[in-house]
C-alpha cells in the first residue's frame, strides 16, 4: 500500500524560505516560472522571500503540464494516482504577447511542487529552451538563457526523466527536502483543510 503524507501551508512556507537565500544567490533569477498547477503557490510563496528592498518583484509566469492520471480505487473517497507516461501541455507561454527580452538572455527559475518520475522537469525544460532559442534567434538577440529548477520536494527514487547535464553540474537544481517515494498530499489539493491538518499533525515524520 503507498504510504500517504501530508503538508501543511505552514510546511510549505518554511521549506520556500529556508530556500531562499540560495537561490537568490546561486540562482539570481530574473523570472519565475511555475508548473501548474503544483507550482503555483510555491512560487508565489518564494517570491516574497526573494524581494530585495527598492527591486521590482519576480515576475512570474505560468505553464500548464499534466503527467498523472487516477487509477481505480476501492475506496471513491480516497483516490489514488500515478505518475503517467505522456506529458500533456494545457497552457504555455504566449509568445506573441511575452516580452521576449524578459526571458532570452535572463535567469529563469522552473517552480514546481515535486520532482517524481522528473518527466515533468524534463519536458518543460526541454520545450522551454526550444522556444527561447528560437524566439532569440528571430530576434537576433544573443545571449543565453539560463534555467534554474526549485522543488519542494524531490522523491529518491530512478528516474524517467533526465535534465541538462551542465544543469545537474553547475548545481542549478534545488530540491528544499528529499523524501522516500511517498505520496505527498499537498493542502491545495485538500477539500477540507481542518481534516488535511489534522491528518498532517497526527503522522509520523517522513
Amino acid at each position: 500500500m503507498v504510504q500517504k503524507v501530508y503538508v501543511t501551508y505552514n510546511e510549505v512556507h518554511k521549506l520556500c524560505q529556508a530556500s531562499a537565500d540560495r537561490i537568490l544567490h546561486d540562482f539570481q533569477p530574473n523570472l519565475m516560472i511555475a508548473i501548474g498547477g503544483g507550482g503555483y503557490v510555491p512560487a508565489r510563496i518564494l517570491r516574497s522571500f526573494l524581494k530585495r528592498p527598492s527591486a521590482p518583484n519576480i515576475p512570474i509566469q505560468a505553464i500548464g503540464l499534466s503527467l498523472y492520471e487516477q487509477l481505480p480505487s476501492k475506496d471513491p473517497s480516497d483516490p489514488v494516482e500515478t505518475p503517467g507516461t505522456k506529458v500533456t501541455r494545457t497552457q504555455w507561454l504566449d509568445f506573441s504577447s511575452l516580452e521576449i527580452s524578459n526571458l532570452v538572455g535572463k535567469n529563469v527559475l522552473i517552480v514546481d511542487e515535486v520532482d517524481d518520475t522528473r518527466t515533468t522537469l524534463e519536458y518543460a525544460v526541454k520545450e522551454l529552451q526550444k522556444d527561447v532559442e528560437a524566439a532569440a534567434q528571430k530576434l537576433g538577440k544573443a545571449g543565453k538563457t539560463r534555467f534554474c529548477i526549485f522543488v519542494l520536494h524531490n522523491k529518491d527514487k530512478t528516474k524517467r526523466g533526465h535534465l541538462p547535464q551542465d544543469m545537474m553540474d553547475e548545481e542549478r537544481y534545488l530540491a528544499a527536502r528529499t523524501v522516500s517515494d511517498v505520496w505527498i498530499n499537498y493542502p491545495w489539493e485538500a477539500t477540507d483543510i481542518d481534516e488535511h491538518d489534522k491528518l498532517a499533525s497526527s503522522q509520523l515524520d517522513y
